[in-house]
């Protein structure tokens, strides 16, 4: 039973007025490893759609230093469910935002499509791969804990139901994914990105794994050459094996989600405040 001490606390919460909590548990104590690798997939879901892939490379921020850029984006949304998006930390972080994304011109429905990942990825992920799927109550807490973000980061017309904003996000998958330069280059960059994490050797298994779980949408917007089915097969069974070992590991009582890995900032948070980050931050004091 105390596999799912954490569970009986979120069924003891309401997940609109308790989002917050209910985040901090589903991500930071039940899910900490899926929900990386799904917002992992999720970011790079969003560079299929060639307004996005094409501001990124005009920043030049992915041909410089993408490891620096994905640790920016995982360590801002990290303080905003650790600590809360109202507390001290987490209005520093969303000033952090804002100020990058204000810098460019982004479209309100590019933002909201990338605000709508952060929701839905994680839940179909957990669904498929993780030990348990997530419960209505986590998957509504994540929908009102996003969307009070997006009306923080001044997104405008936010769905206010669960179901419509889902279909936005296929809608927009349907209509804007499609093949450009700029997706392929981008998406090239993020890839050798995952590669560059584990030893040279392994690069070309890297790789074609990643791929292999891609869905075919993504993979001709990318431009990706799709490899053996069977290589997606055994990505997505090693997974579902993962699944079946973490279900029988003690609960996680700790949280971590601050604390993560990251390569840009050695021993974060110790020493760095949320305004450290960003793309033209400072080192660590």
């Amino acid at each position: 039973m105390g596999r799912f001490a954490n569970l009986r606390r979120i069924t003891s919460l309401d997940p609109v007025a308790d989002h917050e909590e209910i985040m901090r548990i589903s991500a930071g104590l039940e899910f900490p490893w899926d929900y990386q690798k799904s917002l992992e997939l999720a970011l790079f879901r969003t560079y299929c759609v060639p307004s996005i892939s094409g501001l990124l490379e005009r920043t030049g921020e992915f041909e410089r230093r993408p490891q620096k850029r994905y640790d920016d984006t995982a360590v801002l949304m990290a303080e905003l469910v650790e600590h809360g998006y109202d507390s001290a930390r987490g209005r520093e972080a969303l000033r952090v935002v804002n100020r990058q994304h204000g810098r460019y011109p982004i479209s309100n429905d590019d933002m909201l499509y990338v605000l709508s990942t952060f929701i839905y990825d994680p839940i179909d992920w957990l669904l498929r791969y993780g030990w348990r799927p997530l419960t209505v109550a986590e998957q509504l807490a994540a929908f009102h804990f996003y969307r009070a973000v997006g009306g923080r980061m001044g997104i405008r017309s936010i769905p206010s139901d669960f179901g419509e904003f889902r279909a936005f996000k296929t809608a927009y998958e349907q209509e804007h994914f499609v093949f450009a330069p700029s997706n392929r280059r981008i998406g090239q960059y993020t890839l050798d990105l995952f590669c560059s994490w584990y030893p040279s050797v392994l690069s070309p298994v890297v790789s074609r794994a990643v791929v292999g779980l891609l869905d075919p949408l993504m993979v001709r917007a990318f431009g990706f050459t799709a490899p053996p089915a069977f290589v997606g097969v055994l990505g997505r069974l090693a997974l579902r094996l993962r699944a079946l070992v973490v279900r029988r590991m003690p609960v996680r009582r700790s949280l971590k989600l601050t604390r993560a890995r990251n390569r840009t900032y050695p021993g974060y948070p110790d020493g760095y405040r949320p305004s450290d980050l960003g793309a033209t931050s400072s080192t660590a004091r």
